[in-house]
């Protein structure tokens, strides 16, 4: 099984497949990337990472229906390894971030 490590674009990514409910296309994970982290994302940033990802073993790809009489899309929905690396990630950041707002609210 792969290590649980994630970076933070994977992260990112991961986030927005959950948010998405899975079956999520590339076009629609930068949009959810790109407003959840106010920074704007290149779409062959999205390919590359969901191809690391999915080799990797965290999300599985699929081809879904066409739309509208376009060609049919490739969509992506995590794997129960996907599931747990960033169930670690979340959990990891609510321990780290645990009473630290007062203390960033008092900085300079």
């Amino acid at each position: 099984m792969p290590p649980l490590y994630l970076g933070e674009f994977e992260q990112l990514v991961l986030l927005a497949i959950v948010r998405l409910d899975d079956g999520a296309t590339a076009a629609a994970i930068r949009e959810a990337v790109e407003d959840g982290s106010r920074r704007r994302v290149w779409i062959g940033a999205i390919y590359t990472t969901l191809q690391r990802l999915e080799q990797k073993g965290f999300l599985r790809a699929s081809v879904g229906d066409a739309e509208g009489g376009t060609r049919p899309l490739k969509v992506y929905a995590l794997s129960a390894h996907g599931r747990a690396a960033i169930s670690h990630a979340i959990d990891t950041w609510a321990r780290m971030t645990r009473g630290l707002k007062p203390k960033l609210e008092s900085l300079p």
